[in-house]
C-alpha cells in the first residue's frame, strides 16, 4: 500500500506546540481504514459480514517531534500469524524523512454476533478484500 500522508492540524498540538500522544493514534487508525478500503474490505463490507476489527494492545515510540505545518506519511506492515489475532506496525515520517515515531498494534477481527475474536482473520480478510496484498496477504 502507498504510504499516506497528512497535514498536522492545530487541535493536534499540545500545550507544548507538538503533536499529543492521541493524535498519533488517529493518524494511525485514519492509515489503517483508508487500507482496508483501497484493499476492498473497508467499513461497509466488515458491518454487513458482522465483524470489526479491535485493537488489543497499542504502543507508541516516540522519537522526535511532530508540529503544526508538518506533514505526516505514516507506512503500515501487516504480520500475520496462525492465531486471532495479528500486529501492524506503523511508522511515521515528518515531509523531511525524520522518524516522528512508531505505532505498534495487536489487533483482531470481532465476530459482533458471538462476540468473541474470528478465529482466522487473514483468512477473513484474503477471502473478502479483492486487494489482499495491500493488508500483507499474498
Amino acid at each position: 500500500m502507498e504510504p499516506i500522508t497528512l497535514s498536522v492540524r492545530l487541535d493536534d498540538l499540545d500545550t507544548n506546540g507538538h503533536v499529543r500522544g492521541p493524535a498519533y493514534l488517529v493518524y494511525a487508525d485514519h492509515a489503517r481504514w483508508v487500507t482496508a478500503e483501497a484493499a476492498g474490505a473497508g467499513q461497509a463490507l466488515l458491518n454487513a459480514r458482522g465483524v470489526g476489527p479491535v485493537n488489543l494492545e497499542t504502543t507508541i515510540r516516540h522519537l522526535a517531534e511532530l508540529r503544526a505545518g508538518d506533514r505526516v506519511t505514516i507506512t503500515s506492515t501487516y504480520e500475520w500469524g496462525t492465531g486471532k489475532t495479528s500486529r501492524i506496525v506503523q511508522r511515521l515520517h515528518r515531509q523531511d524523512g525524520v522518524a516522528v515515531a512508531e505505532v505498534s498494534s495487536v489487533c483482531g477481527l470481532l465476530d459482533l454476533t458471538e462476540r468473541r475474536l474470528v478465529p482466522d482473520p487473514a483468512g477473513f480478510w484474503r477471502e473478502h478484500a479483492t486487494r489482499p496484498g495491500l493488508l500483507g496477504l499474498a
